[in-house]
């Protein structure tokens, strides 16, 4: 695919309008309750019948924090009381034991993702117990490229401790940063020096583990390009593997904490854009390759290896090289995608610990997709990871004519090409250099779902830029 790309402020601009992320699609609102327990076994069973066993992934939602980030729209929990972790644990087992029944023994797990919330709120003890009890209750492969990832909340881990989780298996480790700027943090409630971050990501590098994330946010209250200019030569400075950098979504009507923002402070329109392009360039002059959406990656990464061969994909957990697995979901709120179905647990803590105790698998909604969906997600994946659809691949992979199926569909996709953001022969449709941070807006055309209730859907999502 052209990874090359061009910043023009006039076209982010106009685009900059609510959407979906597409880390699925449909996307997790079209879920309803009328998926239960039953429909999640059903799609295990239809998904071990698969002539060739797929693979799994693991994700599992740990919701605790000691302290509330105000910028924060993840489904948390803020708790001092460790004790809460270990009652956690207990239930969580037996969901692990009544899903990890569902599925084949032979179906070996390639990825398991630790996310939160904060994970690290567990001790290294009862996280090498989580993944001892997952090892026993799935067949996890051996694999070179086996992931086992973990988010961690720097300030609330030792370098000593990085190293009891690369004994545990962990080689991936996630962590979030946002901004190293003082008065940035004090606005956010997220005081964390830069010398401590620095020093777990040696601590990650000395004790082995294979890849280290970092996690930065442009948009924050007293954010300036001066400020975040330190911080991303900081950032650079470590030269982690891979950079996710999220444009900050205020949505203070959806996310309780973010009302303790003063929205006085929030940048401008037209200063969020410069903060973008800011990190554009500073990433790119120091030899990082933008993947799609927010993310980047040095050439050498898997991220970008598999970018380049095709192999890239798009899940709830973001970029992945593990394209071919049933995504199994654990704990509060968390999603599974097996076979053609979408899962999800109760967001509410006492709902899903009450499912646990009655001995179900709490399943709160979810859906199946039909034919259609299955068509639109294919194509949805394509733009996301790699910028461009091979129509006669793809025609002949569903077994339609593209351009009459998706009539409607390249008529709303028109200004986009006018506009230059895109390119449609008839035989491909290629994000350019100038669309590929717009990637969503091209995505949006071709969701069904958006344009049944634009107004009612869009409340739901951040925007593009």
């Amino acid at each position: 695919m052209d990874t090359s790309f061009a910043f023009d402020a006039d076209l982010l601009r106009r685009y900059d309008r609510p959407g979906p992320r597409y880390t699925s699609y449909p996307t997790a609102p079209q879920f309803d309750a009328g998926f239960d327990e039953a429909q999640l076994r059903q799609a295990a069973a239809e998904s071990n019948g698969d002539p060739i066993p797929r693979r799994l992934s693991l994700y599992v939602h740990v919701p605790f924090c000691t302290s509330p980030c105000f910028y924060c729209g993840c489904n948390r929990i803020i708790t001092r009381d460790t004790a809460r972790g270990e009652a956690y644990l207990a239930r969580l087992y037996r969901e692990v034991a009544m899903t990890a029944a569902l599925f084949d023994r032979d179906r070996e797990v390639i990825q398991l993702h630790f996310g939160g919330g904060t994970p690290n709120f567990l001790a290294p003890g009862q996280l090498g117990e989580a993944v001892d009890t997952l090892r026993h209750h799935f067949r996890f492969s051996d694999a070179d490229d086996r992931d086992i990832s973990i988010e961690i909340d720097p300030r609330q881990v030792s370098p000593g401790e990085i190293g009891e989780l690369a004994a545990i298996g962990f080689n991936r480790v996630s962590l979030g940063i946002q901004d190293f700027d003082p008065r940035v943090q004090e606005a956010v409630n997220r005081i964390q020096p830069a010398a401590d971050t620095l020093a777990i990501i040696d601590a990650a590098r000395r004790h082995g583990m294979r890849s280290v994330n970092v996690d930065l946010i442009y948009g924050l209250p007293r954010q300036t390009p001066e400020g975040f200019a330190r911080t991303l030569d900081i950032v650079t400075g470590a030269r982690p593997d891979r950079l996710a950098v999220y444009g900050y979504a205020h949505m203070p009507r959806l996310f309780r904490a973010q009302r303790r923002i003063v929205e006085e402070e929030l940048p401008s329109p037209a200063s969020r854009l410069a903060l973008l392009q800011l990190t554009i360039e500073k990433l790119t002059a120091a030899g990082y390759r933008y993947i799609g959406m927010d993310h980047f990656a040095l050439p050498e990464d898997e991220l970008a290896r598999a970018q380049e061969n095709g192999s890239l994909h798009r899940n709830f957990m973001g970029y992945t090289t593990h394209a071919d697995t049933d995504l199994i979901g654990l704990g509060v709120s968390a999603i599974s995608h097996v076979g053609n179905s979408f899962s999800q647990n109760p967001r509410e803590l006492a709902d899903w610990q009450t499912a646990l105790d009655e001995g179900r698998l709490p399943v709160a909604r979810g859906m199946w997709l039909d034919p259609d969906d299955a068509i639109r997600a294919d194509l949805i994946q394509q733009l996301m990871c790699q910028g461009c659809i091979e129509v006669p691949a793809f025609e002949r992979r569903h077994m339609l004519r593209f351009h009459e199926y998706f009539a409607a569909d390249l008529a709303r996709l028109q200004p986009l090409l006018d506009d230059g953001l895109a390119r449609w022969d008839g035989k491909r449709l290629q994000a350019t250099s100038r669309g590929r941070l717009l990637l969503r807006n091209m995505a949006m055309c071709f969701d069904r779902y958006l344009h049944q209730d634009v107004p009612a859907n869009t409340l739901r999502y951040s925007r593009a830029i």
